[in-house]
């Protein structure tokens, strides 16, 4: 016997996801690797320290990871609209940003 469809278990994906940070100062390097088990996504992102700026490793990781995680989530969205657009979906605008631009 079927069970009714409201009374099904939640299906469970797992993505894995990769962060890998190098320094050379004064740069520091994000790359991103995002499997999905059905694709493989990558993004990067860079933070280049100022020479007036202390030497502090920590805020070039957090940044340059910030930027390159935005970078994922933008590509994200874009293969989403792509996705959406393959299957018929009505026209959209194309992928939201991510936050709202400051007035």
């Amino acid at each position: 016997m079927t069970r009714p469809l409201s009374s099904r278990p939640p299906a469970v994906k797992e993505w894995r996801l990769n962060l890998y940070l190098s320094e050379r100062d004064p740069d520091t390097t994000a790359r991103i690797v995002l499997d999905t088990g059905d694709n493989v996504l990558e993004s990067c992102a860079e933070a280049r320290r100022s020479p007036y700026d202390s030497d502090n490793p920590d805020i070039g990781d957090e940044l340059a990871a910030g930027r390159a995680l935005i970078a994922m989530g933008r590509t994200l969205l874009r293969a989403a609209a792509g996705d959406m657009k393959a299957t018929g979906a009505t026209e959209t605008d194309g992928p939201s940003p991510l936050w709202l631009t400051r007035e």
